[in-house]
């Protein structure tokens, strides 16, 4: 307990002088019942100094004993739960033991932060009684309640309550953790327009952090105060108040250019119609500018509907994501998952972002975060997921791209190889449609299938079908003798299908292409995805050669989708586009078994499924071979095993470090998706990388 006196003691100063030695501590001042000086001894002063210099540096404060925590949460990802009680106007023990129930039900979910909405303990709607002292001092009593019963849970919760100080009312959130009141942070912007009129009971925030007196401590506040967690220290939460995010400047703007990356919202927004659906873009934009993470909890039941009504319209978001919302006038919890870790990766490529922390004061608490259950659901094809109803956009972009490498080299035909497989159907189409767009004859799109000893008759009728209804110029040339020819010229025994075998094919049919192409004045479309690329499934100077590849950013099954979407908007294709979505992924260099190809991509690889969603988590953000196989066994739970994961995990890190050559060299192609392995842009690497610590990673779990 803090020691205070009144002014008139200091009267006596050699008393006092007695007690500040002895005490060795602050003794607070009061005049007229307010706070107005701080004594200390010249010993105390010196420790307080350091000790500030300390809490100023994230770094010192680590290096101290007294803070040396140890971190949790390997996988980086933060339990978040945005939570509307039901109120009682003014019955601020109701409310208090609502809160309660409310946390303790998160609690038992393994919730790490949770948030409540605005005025939580008196409720918005309470109007002219908020000037009323004994709401006023009921109010400060439930906060000193919920401090205590905080004590030894491991929970950070945000409850609102209007608060008085400088004998003005402030609306506040107030943050509280074991057993801690750790910061209060007045709203900015007040709303005083139609129905709302706060300015009317409140002051908005000071522009600079002060302290306030709760339950004889000193708190800070301010609206320039991020919590962070010690014992996960990328953890940075900020707080502001509805009306604030609503604002041209928001208070989190600054929060996150001093580190936030977490920003948890007390609201009180009325429900009009369909203004959910802006709030929900408005949650989603803001989260995805400020590169953080959005936890918005609202008012519902419970407040006057003597104007307006309120829906408890609770949002999670994350960069620019709705990861969880409520249905409106349901007063519901909803918890999810942010990725605390993603963000801070995103953060860290993003130039324009840099972490200033020049004005705002940390406040640190400690709260271990284990790695637990996931409630958040992770997109089994990630690329698809981002695409969202964007699939057609895919082939658009695909075509623009052509049409704009076409017009720079004055070149109107163009070549491609149509194996009848997913990647050539892909170029093909947008090939096509690049034609439409340029209003160039279609029929100069020249289209060449090359069957070898490994070709089915269902992929060669798939590709013959295929150019007759789009009526572009179709031609066959049977590569088999030409390569029986070769592998007479450099002694390959025919009946050893081993990788000349298989790679000579793919060479001769690049070879045909380039040297048709050089004929009639066109470029070689090039086919390989993606996913091939970052297994290094392409042949060198084969199908990974090209004068311009359209499919480099694409992984399988992205490629499946909008090939798919592509056939269900455009019926004459359907059936034929079905037939080859339904064709087992193969580059058909062995011989068929009967009519079945025998040679089957994933059989030998594993699932691309599970390779592209390795590829996502990999490149775009980084993350680590761990937290990547704890992803993959989340999302698939139902489909693979752990250890059938772990193994074409494996595969995967090996195949991708050993074919960097290839990917050193790529023809130039547009980026599509936000994942690209040009070696012009984003993924530049030597050759000669070896993955040992990726492989022992994996060894480990």
């Amino acid at each position: 307990m803090k020691k205070i006196i009144p002014i008139r003691d200091l009267r006596n100063t050699t008393e006092i002088s007695k007690k500040c030695n002895e005490l060795n501590e602050p003794i607070f001042v009061t005049k007229n019942g307010y706070e107005d000086l701080v004594i200390m001894s010249s010993k105390c002063f010196e420790n307080q100094a350091k000790t500030e210099k300390t809490l100023q540096n994230p770094n010192e404060i680590i290096k101290s004993e007294f803070y040396k925590v140890k971190q949790t949460n390997e996988l980086g990802l933060v339990k978040c739960a945005a939570t509307t009680i039901n109120i009682k106007i003014g019955n601020v023990d109701y409310n208090v033991s609502m809160i309660i129930k409310a946390i303790d039900e998160a609690i038992k979910k393994n919730v790490n932060v949770i948030v409540f909405q605005e005025l939580t303990l008196c409720g918005y709607t309470i109007n002219d009684l908020l000037l009323n002292d004994s709401i006023i001092t009921k109010c400060e009593e439930a906060l000193i309640k919920l401090k205590k019963y905080s004590l030894n849970k491991n929970i950070f919760f945000v409850v609102g309550a209007p608060l008085k100080y400088r004998s003005k009312l402030f609306n506040c959130g107030v943050a509280i953790c074991n057993g801690s009141i750790l910061g209060v942070v007045p709203k900015s912007y007040l709303p005083n327009y139609n129905e709302f009129y706060e300015k009317r009971y409140f002051v908005e925030a000071l522009e600079n952090n002060e302290n306030i007196l709760i339950d004889g401590e000193q708190i800070q506040f301010g609206k320039k105060l991020v919590f962070q967690d010690l014992a996960y220290l990328e953890l940075k939460i900020g707080i502001e108040i509805c009306e604030d995010v609503w604002a041209i400047n928001p208070p989190s703007t600054n929060l996150v250019k001093n580190g936030a990356n977490l920003i948890l919202n007390l609201s009180a927004s009325n429900e009009l119609i369909d203004k959910n659906s802006f709030r929900e873009t408005l949650i989603s934009s803001t989260s995805a500018r400020l590169l953080c993470g959005y936890v918005y909890a609202s008012s519902g039941d419970g407040e006057s509907t003597t104007d307006v009504i309120f829906s408890g319209h609770n949002i999670i978001a994350e960069n620019g994501k709705i990861l969880s919302q409520t249905e409106i006038f349901k007063n519901e919890t909803i918890i999810n998952d942010i990725d605390i870790q993603a963000l801070e990766q995103i953060r860290l490529e993003n130039t324009s972002f840099i972490d200033r922390r020049n004005n705002c004061d940390y406040i640190y608490f400690n709260m271990p975060i284990n790695d637990k259950k996931l409630n958040r659901i992770f997109n089994k094809k990630p690329f698809t997921e981002e695409a969202g109803n964007n699939l057609d956009k895919v082939i658009l972009m695909q075509a623009k791209s052509l049409a704009q490498r076409l017009k720079s080299i004055n070149c109107k035909k163009v070549v491609i190889g149509f194996s009848g497989g997913l990647d050539s159907t892909l170029a093909l189409i947008s090939t096509y449609e690049c034609f439409k767009l340029m209003n160039y004859p279609v029929e100069d799109i020249y289209v060449y299938t090359m069957p070898s000893f490994g070709t089915s008759n269902k992929t060669k009728n798939n590709a013959i079908k295929m150019c007759e209804i789009l009526g572009v110029t179709f031609r066959e040339i049977n590569i088999s003798e030409s390569v029986k020819q070769h592998f007479k010229d450099i002694g390959h025994d025919l009946n050893n299908q081993n990788v000349t075998f298989e790679n000579a094919q793919a060479r001769e049919r690049t070879q045909i292409l380039l040297d048709i192409a050089n004929d009639i004045n066109a470029i070689m479309i090039g086919t390989g995805d993606l996913s091939e690329l970052c297994l290094g499934f392409t042949t060198y100077n084969g199908d990974h050669m090209s004068n311009y590849g359209l499919n480099a950013t694409l992984p399988k099954t992205l490629i499946q989708d909008v090939v798919k979407n592509y056939a269900d908007l455009n019926l004459n294709l359907k059936n034929v586009l079905y037939s080859i979505l339904e064709t087992p992924i193969s580059p058909e260099l062995l011989p068929p078994n009967g009519e079945e190809i025998s040679q089957k991509t994933e059989e030998n690889l594993g699932p691309y499924i599970l390779h592209d969603f390795f590829i996502y988590y990999f490149l775009k953000y980084n993350f680590s071979i761990k937290k990547i196989y704890f992803l993959a066994c989340n999302a698939f739970k139902d489909d693979f095993k752990p250890e059938f994961i772990k193994q074409t995990l494996q595969t995967f890190i090996k195949k991708f470090f050993s074919n960097q050559f290839k990917r050193n060299c790529l023809p130039e192609g547009a980026k599509i998706t936000s994942v690209s392995v040009s070696p012009r842009g984003d993924l530049r690497l030597p050759s000669d990388l070896y993955p040992k610590i990726y492989l022992d990673e994996l060894e480990s779990l």
